[in-house]
């Protein structure tokens, strides 16, 4: 397994060190997936080195809010290089060796509720998940014939560093009262990947406690 991040050093040995004591094995992979050239160039050399991968979850995401009357134009051109032109940058050079692999593969991203139904002073982060979610479904048609299914997830509020410190409002604005957690997503990614999930591609499946 290839753990990429681009600053977390430290999440990423101790995600490491935990798939380890798991039994499983993995590596890690720095490079910043809004850098095509640097992202072709790390996926290159992990390709000739280790071959083809199986499958491949595309998890980037950053935001930079603002109303669009006074965003900047550099954090519409960040958040758009990060959330969106990724899904190229990382899926270009690896889709390829995936279908010369002839064994299937999984490819899932993740979007957002914001780029289903939109959010205020969010239009650069809701543009780019909403066009991952395009890209998705599109990449789907194209690989199915191959077995790789392409199925998208869309969280609602997750418990994550991005959304630390939520007002207590938002969370009583959920239907279910709470906001989601890393490991309820991860088991919905966990699932996409396995056997059970071949009939399922270019699928959005929402995880939004009812907030949709």
């Amino acid at each position: 397994m290839a753990i990429n991040y681009r600053a977390g050093l430290e999440a990423a040995t101790t995600l490491l060190d935990e798939i380890h004591t798991a039994g499983g094995e993995g590596f890690l992979l720095p490079f910043d997936v809004s850098d095509r050239v640097q992202t072709l160039g790390a996926l290159t050399g992990v390709l000739e080195e280790r071959g083809a991968f199986w499958g491949v979850v595309l998890n980037a995401g950053i935001t930079r809010d603002a109303p669009l009357p006074s965003m900047r134009g550099e954090d519409w051109d960040l958040v758009l290089r990060t959330n969106l032109d990724s899904f190229y940058n990382v899926l270009q050079p690896l889709v390829m060796p995936m279908i010369r692999l002839k064994s299937g593969g999984r490819i899932v991203t993740m979007s957002s509720l914001s780029g289903l139904a939109g959010n205020r002073g969010q239009c650069n982060y809701a543009a780019s998940k909403a066009g991952l979610i395009a890209a998705t479904k599109s990449l789907a048609r194209e690989v199915a014939k191959r077995r790789i299914t392409v199925n998208c997830v869309a969280p609602g509020i997750i418990e994550t560093d991005m959304t630390a410190g939520l007002p207590k409002e938002v969370l009583e604005s959920i239907p279910l009262r709470r906001a989601g957690t890393a490991e309820e997503v991860a088991s919905l990614v966990q699932y996409l990947f396995s056997d059970l999930a071949g009939y399922i591609t270019s699928e959005v499946i929402s995880m939004h406690g009812g907030m949709l």
